[in-house]
């Protein structure tokens, strides 16, 4: 039973970590219209994430993994219901994957605006869509007793699920924002920074409507913050976390505003995750047909050789991911081989 725990707990820091990661640069997709007015604002935006936006992905591919591996029956169910989105996000992967690679391939204005607004609806689609699926796992999906999803894509963009979507869009925006005043200098920095508060604020106020969307619903995950009291620290400490980031900014200290932007997503996931547990799949047809960490595991031994091989690779991906960012740390500089 202490595995199943384990790999849960492993599970959240995984999907905190790619929202963290990939969620700065899906905002700085976002806002890359917006941002940037010319051509050199826009390559700026794309070269601060240039370096690192693929090994930022690595954490969705170890998410998958995890699923596939540790609970694969919630893994086969996730894709029977959800199997249209998951091909559609597949498909906006590699369409946003391929926009940062063409657009600087060519000098013609047409070419790179095409590109520029490709970057941009992609980025955003893609935030939308994984908001989507999240919200409509935490308002629970018509799971049967044969571990099906009944639904399709239409039946889950509920309105409570819609209101995930545009709160994570909002998120990642914020994140994205921060991010940008991190790495950039001038008027790209400037436009970030008086953007940023109304960022923030439309954030806060989508994401107090969740909540308080999710009471009047009386959605699963929140009877445990009803019947308990100790883990509002978690919402509460998301929100202090929020705090520090105006407080930050304004100081001037940009790292630190983005590392208590991050300890915010963490605080929020994890908020999620306990209300979920031990379910990781909710029916909304009959509560005994949830998927918990229990029942949708592997076998022992597949929890204790996948533990092991995790304990031996997650440092060389942690190792990785830092050297990425240590080695291009600093403000971002266009050059001619640049995207």
């Amino acid at each position: 039973m202490i595995l199943n725990e384990i790999w849960f707990l492993l599970f959240i820091v995984i999907i905190a970590g790619y929202l963290i990661l990939d969620g700065f640069d899906m905002g700085v997709g976002i806002l890359h219209l917006a941002l940037a007015r010319n051509d050199t604002e826009r390559r700026t935006l794309l070269n601060s994430i240039g370096p690192v936006w693929d090994g930022n992905e690595v954490w969705l591919i170890l998410g998958g993994g995890v699923l596939f591996a540790i609970f694969p029956f919630a893994y086969a169910s996730l894709f029977s219901g959800f199997y249209l989105a998951f091909m559609l996000v597949l498909v906006v992967l590699i369409f946003r994957a391929v926009t940062l690679e063409f657009r600087s391939q060519r000098p013609g204005a047409i070419w790179r605006s095409a590109w520029d607004v490709s970057f941009f609806l992609s980025s955003l689609l893609l935030a939308l869509l994984l908001g989507v699926a999240f919200g409509a796992i935490l308002g629970g999906v018509p799971l049967g007793a044969d571990g099906e999803i009944v639904t399709n894509l239409v039946e889950l963009l509920t309105p409570y699920a819609l209101l995930i979507g545009v709160t994570t869009v909002a998120m990642f925006a914020m994140h994205g924002a921060i991010y940008l005043i991190m790495k950039t200098e001038g008027e790209v920095q400037a436009r970030a920074r008086r953007w940023l508060p109304w960022m923030m604020g439309g954030f806060v106020a989508l994401n107090t409507l969740g909540v308080a969307a999710a009471l009047l619903l009386d959605l699963p995950f929140t009877a445990r913050y009803i019947e308990e009291i100790w883990p509002i620290v978690f919402p509460a400490a998301a929100l202090v976390a929020m705090g520090a980031v105006w407080y930050l900014v304004r100081q001037a200290r940009y790292f630190s505003a983005f590392v208590a932007s991050s300890l915010m997503i963490l605080l929020l996931i994890v908020a999620a995750g306990y209300g979920m547990h031990p379910n990781l799949i909710v029916s909304s047809i009959d509560s005994a047909y949830n998927l918990t960490i229990f029942n949708a595991a592997s076998e022992e031994n597949t929890l204790t050789v996948a533990l092991v091989i995790a304990l031996i690779g997650m440092p060389f991906v942690l190792l990785y991911t830092s050297g990425v960012y240590y080695i291009f740390r600093g403000k971002v500089v266009v050059q001619a081989d640049s995207y």
